[in-house]
């Protein structure tokens, strides 16, 4: 009598998302140039443009840390955001190369192959947060907050970066197409960017800029992540933080819709 063979349980969704994330990861360091030569702009933001505005950190506006203090988080910031905004090129190569279809014919759970990316992605994210405080440091930013605040600030740009690294992806496996979403990255993070909080406080701004600006998840971040290693949080931090908290989310469960919406169409 012959023994009878129990079917062989498919790896649980930790496990599945820990093989995507590893993938990603080896990727990455093959390709190391990418994440390093991004962190030139915020070398040459920190280090030549705060220099050049060095004069307005005597204004009353920025308090005393100076336009190098207060631009640092804002660098911060921009640096995960413009990250953030291609990091659904890689799920546009792997569609053009036929890995996609290779996933979407395992047993990996959609969400997975979502979220281990996300997840690679996040890493460098983290990696880059610490290294421009770094170049903010020398730059003679320093970070009253302490460690705990340092924290904070790396913490918020880490769900920053979460939100765009979502939207990307949701939108790489939506448009299919390199160019539409090089296009799209710039039709939103530049504005993001300049009507925010990011160079320049809301003061110092034309009241239409400072109304935009307020419900600008990159100034929830800038003014968060400010507040954070200057020890000060803003008022409204709370709602701030439920609000990216609540982007990250939705922008997940949108990148994960997209490629299920992918599937059904091949």
């Amino acid at each position: 009598m012959s023994a009878i063979t129990a079917p062989a349980t498919a790896p649980g969704w930790l496990t599945q998302t820990g093989q995507v994330f590893r993938r990603w990861s080896l990727v990455s360091i093959r390709e190391a140039w990418g994440p390093i030569m991004s962190l030139i702009q915020p070398v040459i933001w920190i280090l030549l443009f705060g220099q050049v505005f060095h004069a307005l950190g005597a204004l009353p506006q920025f308090g005393s840390q100076g336009y190098i203090g207060y631009l640092v988080p804002g660098i911060l910031m921009m640096t995960v955001l413009y990250s953030g905004a291609w990091a659904g090129t890689g799920f546009i190569e792997d569609i053009d190369s036929g890995v996609m279809d290779q996933y979407l014919t395992s047993p990996l759970s959609r969400s997975s192959i979502v979220a281990g990316q996300l997840a690679q992605q996040l890493v460098i994210n983290l990696l880059q947060s610490v290294v421009v405080l770094g170049i903010g440091w020398l730059g003679g930013a320093r970070y009253p907050g302490g460690f705990l605040g340092m924290l904070a600030a790396v913490g918020v740009a880490t769900l920053l970066a979460a939100i765009f690294c979502s939207a990307s992806a949701a939108v790489a496996l939506t448009a299919r197409s390199q160019i539409a979403l090089i296009s799209l990255s710039q039709l939103i993070v530049l504005p993001a960017t300049f009507l925010s909080t990011t160079m320049m406080p809301a003061a110092a701004m034309p009241e239409w800029v400072q109304n935009v600006a307020r419900w600008n998840p990159m100034t929830w971040a800038v003014e968060l992540g400010r507040g954070g290693l200057t020890g000060a949080y803003p008022a409204a931090g709370w709602w701030q933080a439920a609000g990216l908290l609540a982007l990250a989310v939705l922008a997940f469960i949108w990148s994960v819709r997209a490629i299920r919406n992918y599937q059904r169409s091949i």
